[in-house]
This record gives C-alpha cells, sequence and structure tokens, in this order.
C-alpha cells in the first residue's frame, strides 16, 4: 500500500507552483515531477487551505475529506508513479460538499492527469 506524504521544503512547493496546474470548482491541482537523490516510499501529496475559507475547524475538515478522498483512489494504476508531487489547493465550496461527489471529482482530476503525464 501506498501512504502519503507532505511536501517537505519551501522549494518544493515553488517548484509545484510553477509547473501543471487542473482547476476544478471543489480545488486546484497543481503537479509536476520531483527529483530527489532519496529512495521515495510515499506519494508526495499536500492538502492546503487559505485563512480566507473560515476557522481552524473548516479548513481541517476540508484537508481530511481531501485526504481521505485521495486515500481512497491511491489503488489507481497512475498514482503509483512516485516521481510525481501533488499540491491541491481548496475552494471553499469544497466544505458543503459530499464526500462522495468530491471523491469522483478527484478520480477524474487523476485522470486528467494521467493523461496529461502520458
Amino acid at each position: 500500500m501506498i501512504k502519503l506524504s507532505s511536501l517537505n521544503s519551501d522549494n518544493e512547493f515553488k517548484k509545484l507552483l510553477r509547473l501543471k496546474k487542473i482547476y476544478t470548482n471543489y480545488f486546484i491541482l497543481y503537479f509536476g515531477k520531483i527529483y530527489t537523490n532519496e529512495v521515495n516510499n510515499y506519494l508526495k501529496v499536500s492538502v492546503v487551505t487559505k485563512k480566507k475559507i473560515g476557522n481552524a475547524v473548516k479548513r481541517n475538515k476540508i484537508k481530511r475529506k481531501l485526504k481521505s478522498a485521495i486515500q481512497k483512489n491511491l489503488n489507481k494504476k497512475f498514482l503509483k508513479n512516485r516521481n510525481y508531487a501533488f499540491l491541491i489547493i481548496a475552494k471553499a465550496e469544497s466544505y458543503k460538499e459530499k464526500f462522495s461527489i468530491l471523491s469522483d471529482k478527484i478520480n477524474q482530476t487523476f485522470k486528467k492527469v494521467e493523461k496529461i503525464i502520458n
């Protein structure tokens, strides 16, 4: 089973922000290759929310929903390439939306990523 790991350094965040992105109604997904010298056993995924969305309870609930949806879709073939890193910036609409809809949207978005990568 593949485990999630967050991005470690500010340089990784800045590098991803300059690479490819996909917009949805619920989040923005940035992705790209991260080259490291270490052996990577984890998939690098970070979920970020803005303070403008609300208090810490709202922001953490959004993060938990999105991370859980990603974990649910980890068995997909295209997420097993560990050279890629993903940064998800959540929008306020994702707070009120049901988990099943968010999970479907994550799945559709990662299918788009697979088409772009290949």
